[in-house]
């Protein structure tokens, strides 16, 4: 396998994993717009493959979809668009993964390295799998503990294909078996993090709509102690990421992933601040959300650069 043909992999594999953070970026647009049950059924939206315009378009049993909603039970054709498009980028990245599970096949014939071609096999079922999870959480009506799942299934779908992207790096820095593996230590923390932010927004969701989706300032202090929990729990992820720099200070190879980590766990507790303290911004909750995938992402690629001394 030639040079440009490894470089056109790569490339692809980088660009599949931009597709995923578009899909949880629309994911999170969904949340922030509260437009989850926009089109109250899947796959189809009010029974239609290409979702109404208006409510003159919608077919004759349409209350019996709207009655599904949970928000205000009317046809809100802003909410429904937003929903199907998320549907309609989710139907592509799988498209993009299929076309990358052939393309891995073909690179696991010529390099005799089957991980390769496993690692897209699991991206396409874990893929699959996404899509059926979506089906259930609009039929539960947005259950939490299912969106909590559909969560965590996306940040696996980020992360995977990095290591088809490690398999060909051919230099790994040598580190003591501690530092080896204190990024997955950490990528257990900002997961059991991600986790708690969920349970933070099932009662974000409750408060919401006690208040009709307005009073964005008594949101925050309506919240039980979950809240409480899921901010503090940001300063193990800050202190863990403090050691790490300290760890890892003076590997120069390691200097453009640490500076990014840094970065990016900054942004991450500044858009909590900025949502606890300046009325729950909605442009922030999708942002929190893709910086939250992408801090995992950037410890699963440290992680995947390291072997042990």
């Amino acid at each position: 396998m030639n040079t440009v043909q490894k470089n056109r992999y790569v490339r692809y594999t980088w660009f599949l994993i931009g597709a995923v953070f578009l899909v949880i970026l629309a994911g999170g647009t969904v949340r922030m717009t509260q437009s989850g049950m926009g089109c109250p059924d899947w796959p189809k939206c009010f029974g239609m493959w290409i979702p109404p315009l208006d409510a003159s378009e919608l077919p004759a049993d349409y209350q019996s979809y709207l009655d599904k909603q949970d928000i205000d039970h009317s046809f809100n054709v802003y909410h429904t668009w937003i929903e199907y498009i998320n549907r309609l980028l989710g139907a592509l990245l799988g498209v993009f993964v299929f076309i990358y599970l052939i393309w891995s096949f073909v690179i696991t014939r010529r390099t005799s390295r089957r991980v390769f071609f496993i690692t897209a096999f699991v991206l396409f079922v874990l893929t699959g799998f996404q899509g059926w999870l979506g089906k259930t959480v609009v039929d539960a009506n947005l259950a939490v503990s299912k969106i909590t799942i559909h969560m965590l299934v996306a940040i696996i779908l980020a992360g995977l294909p990095l290591i088809n992207i490690a398999a060909f790096r051919e230099y790994k820095v040598r580190v003591s078996a501690w530092l080896r593996w204190l990024p997955l230590v950490t990528i257990l923390v900002v997961l059991l993090q991600v986790v708690l932010g969920t349970q933070v927004r099932e009662e974000v969701d409750i408060v919401s709509k006690a208040l009709s989706y307005d009073q964005r300032e008594l949101w925050i202090d309506r919240l039980g102690n979950i809240f409480s929990v899921h901010r503090s729990f940001s300063w193990l992820v800050l202190l863990i990421t403090g050691y790490a720099v300290f760890k890892y200070r003076g590997i120069s190879a390691l200097s453009k992933s640490m500076i990014l980590i840094i970065v990016c766990t900054i942004f991450n507790i500044l858009l909590g601040v900025i949502m606890a303290y300046l009325d729950m911004p909605a442009i922030a909750q999708p942002l929190h959300l893709v910086g939250a995938c992408l801090l995992v992402v950037l410890w699963l690629d440290l992680f995947l650069r390291l072997r042990s001394s």
